[in-house]
């Protein structure tokens, strides 16, 4: 309800629509019940075209107070899950890269999408919808008990048992339901992997293997569907057989009353006996009370499902995982002086990745870090960049702690290079802009040529507004380790972190880019995490780790110096390993 604040006067107006929408239904049984008994038996037949316009009147102004009414539940529903999908995207954004290690991308989309309309559909069905109903269900046993409170009484015996089916239905479908849920988030998760990793699963001929988990995963889903549905075929003819009891005991109760009254002929004005107005009332009266009690079991359940989607989005924006982002520090000039101090670093409570890491760099200087894969490498520079928090030590630039920055602003100055690039599904430009305003296309050309990869960009159709499709899959891998090095040096970083930015690269546009690296180091600090050794042998500093120690530190020379040392080992193994492929 904090979300429908902003539109409080489109409830209020919703809300007084269906009300009138109840009072005025109960009007339609009223008018029938007038015509019969005072024009259509009395053979008035100016009265009973006075009638029937007051009857088509009743319908227009039902209709067009039904049409806003549905149109402003609909528009407030989408309004707030408007709001709500803007909130929780953003706060999916500034979440630690920890939560969606161990969060399925699938669940989370299940939540932003899905799960978000089940909130809409409080409000289009549910809530308004069900307050109407209500008021629609009181006023109508209210008016036939106010017409004749015995054959009301008679005529609603099966009641009891409606009310009771309703109750077990509504208990049934919400269990079967939150099952669907939890379903659609099973196949919404199955397909967003294996959509994302298709070229894995068509490189190694797994498409009938993948088929068969995707066919079980379908089967789940189809189940809970057809155990709601199954729950349908059951309540809905119930309710149609205690109507068709209802009708009877009113035709019995109500024709024995009219039979038995032997003054039927002679009634006078005030008279309140059953008529054949009333009898006709009361089929219309009982048609407008099973209808929203047939719907109120579905409608409850609308209502059990937004909040049940409401609890599973509120959990989401709920979760804790957020860098603190406390520091206020947003300097005009920053240098980019790194230091670990005694940093201890573990991604849960049982396995250090860090252990005691020390090092100090200064600023426009190298760092390089190597060592074999899981060694801490690049723990290192997600520490750096506050993706996640240390548990001991510190990391200071330019000599603050790095928690007393603000978040924003230390991102802003780290530019970071991977080896698995991510392209969205936009043009070149705007891949390498990231939609940054403030990024001219004159300043995206000019970084373009300083790396070298203007030119390919230029043959592309359409040059900077190529659209590199989802991932960049009209790219190649090298190409596309192009457009992140550009995307680096328009951002023009204090900070520049290389992760094997040339490992997936060819020969050709290693050269591109290792002739493009000197220029984007000039005058910045950088760290470059490599497995080739060749293209770290100029850094200031190299740094040795093996499972999260720091083994050995020193330049180039100086390491190969240390006979038995591990990076003597590494190079040692690299050099044999290409004296073979040479040989």
């Amino acid at each position: 309800m904090h979300y429908v604040k902003p539109y409080k006067v489109t409830f209020v107006i919703a809300a007084f629509l269906t009300i009138f929408l109840a009072a005025n239904a109960l009007l339609q049984p009223i008018l029938i019940q007038k015509t019969l008994d005072n024009y259509i038996l009395k053979d008035n037949y100016n009265g009973l075209v006075f009638m029937v316009g007051l009857m088509v009147l009743q319908l227009v102004i039902q209709t067009v107070a039904q049409y806003y009414q549905t149109y402003l539940t609909n528009s407030l529903g989408q309004s707030v899950i408007r709001d709500l999908r803007k909130d929780i995207f953003n706060h999916i954004t500034s979440l630690r890269l920890k939560y969606f290690d161990r969060t399925p991308i699938g669940m989370l989309i299940t939540r932003t999408v899905s799960d978000l309309e089940t909130i809409a559909d409080i409000f289009s069905e549910g809530l308004i919808s069900i307050m109407g109903d209500l008021l629609l269900v009181f006023a109508v046993i209210g008016y036939m008990l106010y017409q004749d409170w015995k054959l009301a009484l008679i005529t609603l015996i099966p009641m009891p048992f409606l009310l009771m089916s309703t109750y077990v239905f509504k208990e049934a479908i919400k269990s079967s339901f939150q099952e669907v849920r939890t379903q659609v988030a099973h196949l919404n998760t199955f397909l967003a992997e294996h959509i994302s990793g298709m070229s894995v699963i068509q490189i190694f001929a797994r498409e009938d293997q993948e088929m068969r988990k995707f066919k079980a995963v379908n089967s789940k889903y189809r189940d809970a569907n057809i155990r709601s549905n199954w729950y349908y075929s059951i309540f809905f003819p119930v309710v149609e057989i205690l109507f068709a009891i209802c009708i009877g005991l009113l035709v019995w109760y109500g024709c024995k009353r009219i039979l038995s009254d032997k003054e039927l002929l002679n009634i006078t004005a005030d008279h309140k006996g059953i008529t054949p107005g009333v009898i006709t009332g009361f089929i219309v009266l009982l048609n407008m009370l099973f209808r929203p009690i047939r719907q109120l079991a579905d409608k409850f359940n609308t209502l059990q499902m937004g909040m049940v989607g409401a609890d599973r989005i509120f959990k989401v924006l709920d979760t804790d995982e957020v860098a603190p982002n406390d520091g206020k520090l947003r300097p005009a000039d920053l240098r980019g002086e790194i230091e670990f101090k005694d940093v201890w670093f573990a991604y849960n409570d049982e396995n250090w990745v860090l252990k005691n890491i020390n090092f100090k760099l200064e600023p426009g200087k190298t760092l390089a870090l190597v060592g074999a894969t899981g060694a801490g490498k690049s723990s290192t520079i997600n520490i750096l960049n506050r993706f996640y928090e240390i548990a001991k030590g510190s990391v200071t630039v330019d000599g603050h702690d790095i928690r007393e920055y603000d978040v924003s602003y230390l991102r802003s100055h780290i530019a970071t290079v991977i080896q698995d690039v991510f392209l969205f599904s936009d043009t070149i430009a705007n891949n390498i802009s990231l939609n940054n305003t403030e990024i001219t296309r004159e300043q995206i050309i000019a970084a373009a040529k300083d790396v070298g990869a203007h030119e390919f960009i230029e043959r592309l159709p359409g040059g900077y507004d190529y659209n590199v499709m989802e991932r960049g899959s009209t790219l190649s891998a090298g190409q596309a380790q192009l457009i992140s090095f550009i995307r680096a040096l328009v951002y023009d970083p204090t900070i520049l972190v290389l992760d094997e930015a040339t490992s997936s690269v060819d020969t050709e546009t290693e050269i591109l880019i290792q002739n493009a690296i000197g220029k984007l180091m000039q005058g910045r600090t950088a760290i470059v995490i490599a497995h080739r050794l060749s293209t770290i042998q100029n850094a200031d500093k190299i740094i040795v780790l093996d499972h999260g120690e720091i083994k050995e530190t020193g330049t180039h020379q100086e390491l190969l110096r240390i006979e038995d040392g591990y990076y003597r080992k590494l190079y040692d193994l690299q050099f044999n390993s290409a004296g073979i492929v040479k040989s």
